[in-house]
C-alpha cells in the first residue's frame, strides 16, 4: 500500500493550489483526478488580486501575469446600438482561462517532483486516529495522514462522507456557456449585448487563444423548454441579442449550461477528511468569487495542514480551518446572491450599465 502525507482528490485550482502549498513545504502530497486527461475549458476565467497574491507566494504568479489581461473594458450595447464603455481597474483582477491557470499550477506542482494521477476515481474512504484509507476504482488504497476533498460541486469525498449540502437551486438552467471563435469579432473588449425582450449575450476574448468565451440567456423551444447549447443555437442568440452581420461562430471546444445553485456543506471536517472550494459551498458565479474563493481556501487548508503534521494541536488547527471558512463560504453566498440579483436586474434595464464578474459557470472537474 501507498503512504503519503496527504492525498488530495481534484485536479482543479483548489486542489492544485493545494498541492503545491504542501509540496513546496516538503510533504508529500498525491493528487488523484477521475478524468483521463485535462481539461482545455475557460471556465472560471478570472484571478482577483488575492488569489495572485497566493500564487506569488507559489512562485508561478508571473507567467499568469504575462499571458492574462488586466484592465478588462466592457463594451455594452442595446439592441444593437452601442452604450458605452466601461473600463474595469488595473488592479481588479486578471483575466485569463481556467484551463491556462491549471496547467501554471501544474507546471509549478511538476517542478515540485508531483504529478497529477489520472483516471484515479476515488470510490470508498475509511479512516482511524493514525490515518485514511482512500479506496479507488480499480481497486488500489491509498494510505495518507490526511485526506482533502477538492473535487467541486458534486464531490465524491463529501458524498462518502454523507455531508449535507444544504441550499437550493433552479432546475431549469439559467444560462448557456462555451468557447467558440467569432472570427472578425473585436477581440480589444469585452462584449455585452442586452435586448428589450430581456435577452442577453457576452463575449469575452480568452488572451493567448482565438476564442471566446460565450455566456447567454438560454433559447426556449415552441413548448417553453430550454434548448441544449449547440454551435446553432449560439448563432441564432448571436444573431438576434447582437445582430451583427458576416459574423459567425465556429469551432465550438466547449458548451454547458449553467444553473443557479446555492449550497454550502453543513460542515466541512469528518476526522482527517477536509473539504474545500466547490465541494465545500458552491454559488452564483457574479463577481467572479467561486474559483478565487476556492484558491483562498486551498491556502488556509494549506496553512492548516502543514501545521498539523508538523506540530501537536492538529485538532485544533483543523477546527479552526472550518470555522474561518464556514464564516466566509456564508458570507460569498449571500455576496453574490445579491450580486447575482443586480446583473439579472441589470440585465433587464442595461442602461443601469451590468456588474458581470469574471467567473465562468463551469461543471465540477473533481476526481
Amino acid at each position: 500500500m501507498n503512504h503519503t502525507d496527504v492525498l488530495i482528490a481534484g485536479s482543479g485550482p483548489t486542489g492544485l493550489t493545494l498541492a503545491c502549498h504542501l509540496a513546496l513545504r516538503g510533504f508529500a502530497v498525491r493528487v488523484i483526478e477521475r478524468r483521463t486527461e485535462p481539461h482545455r475549458e475557460s471556465r472560471g476565467k478570472g484571478l482577483r488580486a488575492g488569489s495572485l497574491a497566493i500564487f506569488q507566494e507559489l512562485g508561478m504568479a508571473e507567467p499568469l501575469i504575462a499571458a492574462g489581461t488586466a484592465g478588462v473594458v466592457l463594451r455594452k450595447y442595446f439592441d444593437g446600438e452601442h452604450i458605452n464603455d466601461t473600463p474595469t481597474p488595473a488592479d481588479a483582477g486578471l483575466l485569463i482561462g481556467q484551463w491556462q491557470t491549471e496547467e501554471a499550477l501544474r507546471d509549478r506542482l511538476a517542478s515540485l517532483g508531483v504529478h497529477v494521477e489520472y483516471g484515479a476515481e476515488l470510490v470508498g474512504i475509511t479512516q482511524d486516529e493514525e490515518g485514511v484509507r482512500a479506496e479507488l476504482a480499480d481497486g488500489s488504497v491509498i494510505a495518507a495522514r490526511y485526506l482533502a476533498g477538492c473535487d467541486g460541486g458534486r464531490s465524491t469525498t463529501r458524498k462518502l462522507l454523507d455531508i449535507p449540502f444544504e441550499g437550493n437551486g433552479d432546475t431549469e438552467p439559467a444560462m448557456v456557456i462555451g468557447d467558440v471563435r467569432a472570427p472578425g469579432l473585436g477581440r480589444d473588449v469585452w462584449h455585452q449585448w442586452f435586448t428589450s425582450e430581456g435577452g442577453g449575450m457576452l463575449l469575452c476574448p480568452i488572451p493567448g487563444t482565438d476564442s471566446f468565451q460565450l455566456q447567454a440567456s438560454p433559447e426556449h423551444d415552441e413548448h417553453g423548454e430550454p434548448v441544449p447549447p449547440s454551435l446553432e443555437s449560439f448563432q441564432r442568440i448571436f444573431d438576434r441579442c447582437a445582430g451583427v452581420p458576416g459574423i459567425r461562430l465556429e469551432d465550438p471546444t466547449w458548451l454547458s449550461s449553467w444553473r443557479v445553485n446555492v449550497r454550502m456543506a453543513t460542515r466541512i471536517r469528518e476526522g482527517r477528511v477536509l473539504l474545500a472550494g466547490d465541494a465545500a459551498h458552491v454559488h452564483p458565479i457574479a463577481g467572479g468569487l467561486g474559483m478565487n474563493t476556492g484558491i483562498e481556501d486551498a491556502a488556509a487548508l494549506g496553512r492548516a495542514l502543514s501545521a498539523a503534521l508538523a506540530g501537536p494541536d492538529a485538532d485544533a488547527v483543523l477546527d479552526a480551518y472550518e470555522a474561518e471558512r464556514l464564516s466566509v463560504a456564508a458570507g460569498v453566498l449571500a455576496d453574490t446572491a445579491e450580486r447575482y440579483e443586480r446583473v439579472v436586474e441589470a440585465v433587464r434595464t442595461p442602461g443601469q450599465g451590468t456588474e458581470v464578474g469574471l467567473d465562468s459557470a463551469a461543471p465540477p472537474a473533481g476526481a
